[in-house]
């Protein structure tokens, strides 16, 4: 393998070589500056605020709600600004994991899912004209709330409002929009997953900030040491469960012809089925129902009468600070990834594309046995990945018990959107460097 020396006849340690060899090929570096250029686009876009705001009242709304705060980890500070990528991209993975949710039981989407690179640009189409409608309803819901926070005054469809609010709903979904194209041309142009960077940008930028503040407010340095222990901790679990996995062993043994005669083609392979293989979409999928009901009681509750007191008690009940809300999100995030992986797992159809190509697990029939087969073991698997995503969902509550800090603090999500992230786009740095016959950064 080629290796840079430095001065002394030494080498860097692995990782800086790596970095050194991965700015030393024209291509991969143009890949990686390209990537660059555009999160750093998306920063800049994320400063620009939608039009109508008082931002003294905008403050004020995220300095007192926790469930804001947290929300706002996930754009960087685009929501407390309420820019115009305020919404980020989540109507879009929301679209998509309607999108996959339908695809088992429409026939049509179900054949669209078999038809190769065809297929998957048909339904990427349907899935981007999806985002549209739920980012405009996202949208709204926003303008709804903020204008009962007295931090927009004009929202509404008729009269002088109708103007200013379908200004605000239009820059929101454009918003929206342009960062669905922005992580499309990461991916094509790019390393790594576009829209998983830009959600990763996000985070990378309004954590440090949420821990400085958590930091600031306490004179408990001992409860910071055993913060920031917890935290790496989560990190080394997070990365040891997104990358264990167990290995089915599948042989391969089929007769071909070819220019007249038949040989008899053969070997051996494994299909590795993860523990993790949800990965954040239960945690994202749980924490957005449980934050909904109690971000809606929080407005209602000053409505009074009846209707006040139940949302008044349902806001309490539903708080961060209460165990009830964790308690709900464990069971939510368990219930999430059981549905979730097995509707997934079944869209793939191991058993019978290994059956198409000649394939066979070892020990098991070929067809309905080989999938009642992998149906038991992934139920198996699932179960460990359910309790091991449930814990990560309850983390900033019990660390919140031991050190004192708020639970949202410390995001064992936003931890497990970032390693998920950071680990996929080594792998697609290193798959780069391997082709050019340099050591990698994983190996």
């Amino acid at each position: 393998m080629i290796q840079s020396e430095v001065q002394g006849g030494g080498r860097w340690p692995r990782l800086v070589q790596a970095a050194i060899d991965a700015f030393s090929v024209p291509d991969l570096r143009a890949k990686i500056l390209f990537t660059l250029g555009m999160l750093a686009l998306y920063r800049l876009v994320a400063h620009i605020p939608i039009p109508g705001l008082d931002a003294g009242a905008l403050d004020d709304l995220f300095r007192n709600n926790q469930l804001l705060g947290f929300l706002d980890l996930f754009s960087g500070g685009a929501l407390s600004r309420m820019s115009i990528v305020a919404l980020g991209v989540f109507p879009y993975i929301t679209a998509s994991i309607i999108m996959q949710l339908l695809t088992p039981v429409i026939p049509q989407l179900q054949n669209m899912s078999r038809e190769g690179e065809a297929g998957r640009i048909r339904m990427n189409r349907i899935t981007h004209w999806g985002t549209v409608p739920i980012a405009i309803a996202q949208a709204f819901a926003q303008l709804v709330l903020l204008q009962q926070a007295n931090v927009l005054t004009n929202v509404g469809f008729t009269g002088d409002a109708f103007l200013p609010t379908m200004a605000a709903v239009l820059s929101l979904t454009a918003g929206t929009m342009f960062l669905v194209w922005l992580g499309e041309l990461i991916t094509e142009r790019g390393i790594g997953n576009g829209i998983s960077l830009i959600i990763f940008a996000g985070i990378v930028v309004g954590f440090p900030g949420l821990l400085a503040a958590g930091f600031i407010s306490t004179e408990d340095y001992l409860g910071i040491f055993f913060f920031a222990l917890i935290g790496l901790l989560i990190i080394a679990l997070i990365v040891v469960f997104n990358e264990a996995h167990r290995r089915i062993p599948v042989q391969y043994g089929r007769s071909i012809f070819r220019g007249g005669q038949m040989y008899r083609q053969s070997g051996s392979t494994y299909i590795p089925l993860r523990i993790n293989s949800a990965g954040m979409i239960p945690l994202i999928f749980a924490f957005s129902i449980v934050i909904l009901p109690g971000t809606v009681a929080q407005y209602l509750s000053t409505t009074g009468g009846f209707i006040g007191n139940l949302a008044g008690n349902l806001q309490t009940a539903l708080s961060p600070a209460g165990p009830f809300y964790w308690v709900l999100a464990f069971f939510l995030v368990v219930a999430f990834t059981f549905f979730y992986t097995l509707v997934v797992f079944q869209q793939q159809n191991i058993a019978e594309n290994l059956q198409r190509n000649g394939g066979f697990v070892l020990g098991i029939r070929p067809g309905r046995p080989t999938q009642d087969y992998l149906n038991r073991v992934i139920v198996r698997l699932t179960l460990g990945g359910a309790l091991f995503l449930g814990f990560i969902a309850i983390v900033p509550y019990l660390a919140s018990l031991a050190t004192g800090f708020e639970a949202v603090a410390l995001s064992s999500t936003s931890l497990l959107i970032m390693v998920g992230v950071g680990l996929d786009t080594l792998r697609q740095l290193e798959a780069q460097l391997m082709m050019r016959n340099y050591e990698g950064f994983l190996r």
